[in-house]
């Protein structure tokens, strides 16, 4: 009994192909992940806080979830924006 193996065009079949991804979606959130479909929000911090472990001070900037950024909004951690 012989086996026979037939090839398979998948060399030519393979197509690279190059998702670009918004810009917003690359890049880093802190706090809670992104749920489907949500963009991050980028938030100037008003005062001190610690995010998994890492320190942002007063001015400092950060891309968070809209509903973590909501969170701290209501709480007052996130800066007025400028009308």
């Amino acid at each position: 009994m012989t086996n026979t193996r037939k090839s398979t065009a998948t060399d030519t079949a393979t197509e690279t192909t190059t998702d670009t991804a918004p810009a917003e979606e690359n890049k880093a959130v802190v706090g809670p992940p992104l749920r489907h479909g949500q963009a991050p929000e980028e938030v100037t911090f008003a005062h001190h806080l610690r995010i998994s472990g890492r320190d942002y001070g007063p001015g400092q900037k950060a891309y968070v979830s809209p509903d973590y950024a909501r969170q701290l909004r209501g709480n007052g951690y996130i800066a007025r924006g400028r009308a």
